[in-house]
């Protein structure tokens, strides 16, 4: 019960953190995502099967959406960390690469 009230109150402020970053928006003739990751990014939800510049481009746009994958796999967050990070990505995917 300790965990899941700690999880939860992990969870509402990410989501808080990820709401204020989206009102923000992004300045001007900014962009979050390079266009190698714009295109790779594109390619992964074709549905082709990705190859391994693709998937470096992922990690390297989750990376830049705060996501850090823990090489002991011991993060109490996960998988709701990377889930955060994936929308952020998905969202800058619509607003920096059209």
């Amino acid at each position: 019960m300790k965990n899941l009230t700690r999880n939860c109150s992990t969870l509402a402020a990410l989501a808080l953190l990820l709401t204020g970053n989206v009102a923000a928006g992004t300045p001007q003739g900014r962009r979050h995502l390079s266009q190698t990751e714009c295109h790779d990014l594109a390619a992964i939800k074709s549905n082709a099967p990705p190859t391994k510049s693709q998937h470096k481009s992922e990690l390297s746009a989750l990376r830049k959406a705060g996501y850090n994958p823990s090489p002991w796999h011991d993060d109490p967050n996960y998988p709701a960390n990377l889930h955060a990070a994936q929308r952020l990505v998905d969202q800058w995917f619509e607003s920096d690469c059209k």
